[in-house]
């Protein structure tokens, strides 16, 4: 299965840094909103980043509990941070995730009817 957020806005793409993402962990937050922007699910899940590519996007393989599933996220560099060393519980899961490189959150919004 391959996921895809909605696509964010334009950015400017950094090379140097999607390239030295590629190996690193990265923790990922997922909030689907419905068309009115209430929370309807919120997912959490890590994995090793194996492409950051300006047209594809960030390309990430899955450990832990969903092991092995490739997620991608839109090529917006702007919302890949650098993580806090330490334990980081997975709400959606109840995994710890130790010391991970790098954490991002998404909203998708799910279109207006």
């Amino acid at each position: 299965m391959n996921d895809r957020p909605t696509e964010a806005p334009p950015s400017s793409w950094d090379e140097k840094f999607a390239a030295d993402l590629v190996g690193k962990t990265l923790l990922v937050g997922v909030t689907y909103l419905d068309a009115g922007g209430s929370p309807v699910e919120q997912v959490q899940f890590h994995g090793i980043v194996v492409g950051a590519d300006r047209g594809c996007g960030v390309t990430i393989i899955c450990q832990g509990e969903q092991v092995g599933r490739r997620f991608t996220l839109p090529p917006h560099l702007e919302a890949i941070e650098p993580a806090e060393p330490g334990e980081y519980r997975l709400r959606s899961t109840g995994e710890v995730v130790i010391d991970p490189d790098f954490t991002t959150s998404w909203n998708v919004h799910s279109p207006k009817s």
